[in-house]
């Protein structure tokens, strides 16, 4: 419709305003609630053209395109607003093209550029955590709305294997490990605990011994015992201890905290986990199978995790082989002059020109840090796919900073397409206070299977109390729960725009009411019962619209421009609110509206081929999502 009047203004342009209009000039938006109308053109842009007042301008245009178009009704100038309605019988035609077309909304496939989109992304020391939630369903909604959009997509992630703290799950388990009477270590076999989650058990572990062993040199150091340290270690702390010295209580935290950093670094367990890493990247034998083999505990555990959430990966790429490309590509770059190394052997680069500070690349012991890494998965990644017109990295908002320094090197190493890769930042997701029986067996952050545990349990007992289960086996009662509680799950966390943090309310994401996923899997189930009651469907012949079907139709006929805007914006926000209010147009038109028992054949099979519809778009759009909806609920 849209397009029908631009082409229709651009075409005559020269008949209706003396000269060849520029295309932006034409602007369309919602009409106002308190204005007669299905659409609005803004006149404003017009006025100096015509050379005269809004409302005439208004008046020469609407009684133009009511000439030349059938499906304008009548039209009505507005402070500068040309507000048209449209006929009823174009809202039929809409219904009758979109009952036809099953992919209603999406572009053709693979018409437009590849796409890669990668999300996720986990360390392989622990397992994944409320955090990754919003990650993997952000990142995999992007991919499906892009695919929507036409576009091929390749979605992957980078798996974060190497390391110190990968180096400090390894020396944990190695040391702190019980022996059971078989002379075993523990391990996922024998202890029946998910991989993830044991090698997660050892970081925790390594963090409490080196908190207990760095609370010792602390002690030492109170005892002005420096024996053991270097001189400058021993200069550093003591000028601390001395700054104390009438210092508010603030300001003493502050240097404790100080002080017990440079005491963490003084550890013998740090000392040996930094060992272990330089042995690990020199491939010793001993080393290189430890860390094989915790990680493949990992990805073994991280398995169930993905596929509890429903997520999925084209191509996976690892650290461990990354990071000797991104190694490779600073050393080139220390030649060209790109970077520079300081006294002590590390390696960096000045970004202070362009706004930033000085950025390091290479540590001083030649070990590579994370922004090595993604330097050569980058550039691996295009290799592997030339045809990517560019990468979408689904990340929290706490690493804004290091993607702006990330393509900015890569354009100075010389890849035009840094210009093209784009960083999907996301806020942090919070639990509401007072929900600590959701914390994970590591006491620090939530862990994501426990989370989603415990939401399809709550589904389930909410589905329970409500008794509409009758007749459904065990096994189509669990994936209900399972499909429901995952569904306010997802729902809740893609609602909220990206950019915006989230507090998450496990029980406020399994309500029937309100901007929930249940609420939409609901009207689903009913639609789908509706027309299940009705038996075959035909086609209608003329009819009269009310206004509630009119705004439905409204409503599903902007699906299409709704999922080009959510790929532009790279925002399942859109989807999701777009969805929740074609519900609630659709539960007043179920309410204030008779549809099976209309008495005239015509208007109740047009009220059955829309209310299809409309189930077949809130589908349609849940896919999108990530969240399926139930036939039955």
């Amino acid at each position: 419709m849209e397009n029908k009047i631009k082409e229709i203004l651009l075409n005559n342009s020269i008949e209706l305003f003396g000269n060849q209009v520029d295309e932006k000039l034409i602007q369309f938006q919602k009409t106002r609630k308190d204005v007669e109308g299905d659409l609005t053109l803004v006149i404003f842009p017009f006025v100096k053209v015509l050379r005269c007042s809004p409302a005439d301008a208004g008046e020469k245009i609407g009684s133009f395109l009511a000439d030349k178009l059938d499906f304008i009704a009548s039209y009505n100038v507005v402070s500068g607003f040309l507000n048209f309605t449209i006929s009823g019988e174009y809202w039929l035609s809409q219904l009758s093209s979109i009952d036809k077309n099953e992919e209603f909304g999406f572009a053709e496939k693979d018409s437009k550029p590849t796409v890669m989109v990668e999300y996720s992304s986990p360390n392989t020391n622990k397992p994944l955590h409320l955090g990754h939630l919003r990650n993997n369903f952000l990142g995999y909604s992007v991919a499906e709305i892009l695919k929507a959009n036409g576009h091929k997509v390749v979605k992957t992630q980078i798996v974060n294997d190497r390391g110190i703290h990968i180096c400090k799950s390894m020396l944990a388990w190695e040391r702190f490990s019980p022996v059971n009477e078989n002379g075993e270590r523990e391990t996922p076999d024998n202890t029946g605990i998910k991989g993830d989650k044991l090698v997660g058990k050892y970081y925790v572990e390594f963090d409490k011994q080196y908190n207990i062993e760095a609370k010792e040199i602390i002690a030492k150091w109170e005892r002005n015992n420096f024996d053991s340290f270097s001189d400058d270690v021993a200069t550093e702390v003591k000028k601390l201890i001395a700054s104390k010295e009438g210092k508010d209580e603030d300001a003493i935290k502050g240097i404790d905290a100080k002080i017990k950093d440079i005491a963490k670094n003084q550890t013998s367990l740090m000392n040996d986990a930094k060992e272990m890493l330089i042995k690990w990247e020199a491939r010793d034998p001993e080393t290189y199978l430890l860390w094989t083999t915790m990680n493949n505990w990992c990805y073994a555990g991280f398995d169930v995790t993905y596929k509890a959430m429903g997520v999925d990966f084209d191509k996976l790429y690892y650290e461990s082989e990354t990071f000797i490309l991104g190694r490779d590509l600073v050393l080139e770059g220390l030649d060209k002059g790109i970077f520079f190394k300081k006294d002590d052997g590390s390696v960096w680069i000045d970004l202070t020109d362009e706004g930033l500070d000085e950025k390091l690349v290479l540590r001083s012991d030649g070990t590579a840090v994370y922004m090595t890494q993604d330097l050569g998965t980058a550039v691996d990644r295009y290799s592997d796919y030339p045809d990517l017109s560019g990468i979408i990295y689904t990340v929290g908002n706490e690493q804004d900073y290091h993607f702006k320094v990330l393509f900015l090197i890569l354009e100075k190493l010389g890849y035009d397409w840094a210009k093209n890769c784009s960083h999907l930042s996301y806020g942090m997701v919070e639990l509401p206070k007072g929900m600590g029986r959701m914390k994970s067996r590591e006491g620090t952050v939530v862990d994501a299977d426990d989370l989603m545990e415990d939401i399809v349990d709550s589904a389930k007992e909410m589905t329970q109390e409500r008794g509409h289960i009758d007749g459904m086996s065990e096994d189509e009662k669990d994936k209900l729960y399972n499909l429901i509680g995952m569904g306010g799950l997802k729902y809740y966390l893609l609602k909220v725009d990206p950019k915006k943090k989230i507090v998450f309310n496990p029980n406020e994401s399994i309500e029937l009411n309100g901007n929930t996923g249940p609420f939409i899997q609901y009207t689903h189930a009913r639609i789908k019962s509706l027309i299940a009651k009705a038996g075959e469907l035909s086609m209608f012949g003329d009819v009269e619209l009310k206004l509630e079907e009119t705004e439905i139709l409204k409503h599903l006929s902007q699906y299409p421009s709704l999922i080009a805007d959510a790929g532009k914006n790279h925002s399942p926000a859109l989807l999701a609110n777009y969805t929740y209010e074609l519900v609630k147009l659709y539960n007043h038109f179920y309410q204030s509206i008779y549809i099976l028992n209309e008495e005239n054949k015509d208007l109740r099979m047009m009220r059955l081929v829309l209310s299809r519809n409309v189930a077949k778009v809130i589908n349609s759009a849940m896919n999108l999502l990530g969240i399926n909806v139930p036939e039955k609920m």
